[in-house]
């Protein structure tokens, strides 16, 4: 069984194949990343996929396609994506075990590198 950098739950599924089913553009799937921002250190990025960008990693989940940036690769290994519905917002969620830490008001968060080792320890004994 090959390893998934990150995972969709069915909510995320569904909220990216309305994304791309509204989308004016033709639109593929969605990349995802991180960037330099806020006060604990990064913050995920989401970008419409109009034409995958070379060298970006792929995964296919539920149906959908995400590609993930190489850069955040690392960073995002076993993450699991989720929408959540509040009663005054809706947003994308990652829960991701490469978390270390994260700001007060929730727009960054502190990553460290996936342990590999562990990764292929779990993978070993699965």
């Amino acid at each position: 069984m090959a390893f998934k950098i990150m995972s969709l739950t069915d909510a995320a599924a569904e909220r990216i194949t309305e994304i791309i089913e509204d989308s004016e553009k033709p639109v593929i799937g969605l990349r995802v990343g991180i960037k330099n921002a806020g006060c604990a250190g990064v913050s995920y990025t989401m970008d419409y996929v109009a034409e995958p960008v070379k060298g970006d990693d792929h995964v296919t989940d539920k149906g959908v396609d995400v590609w993930v940036d190489p850069k955040a690769t690392m960073y995002l290994l076993g993450t699991v994506m989720d929408f959540e519905v509040a009663k005054m917002s809706s947003t994308f969620t990652f829960k991701n075990p490469n978390q270390t830490g994260a700001c007060g008001c929730g727009e960054s968060v502190t990553l460290k590198p996936a342990d590999l080792k562990a990764i292929a320890e779990a993978r070993a004994t699965a």
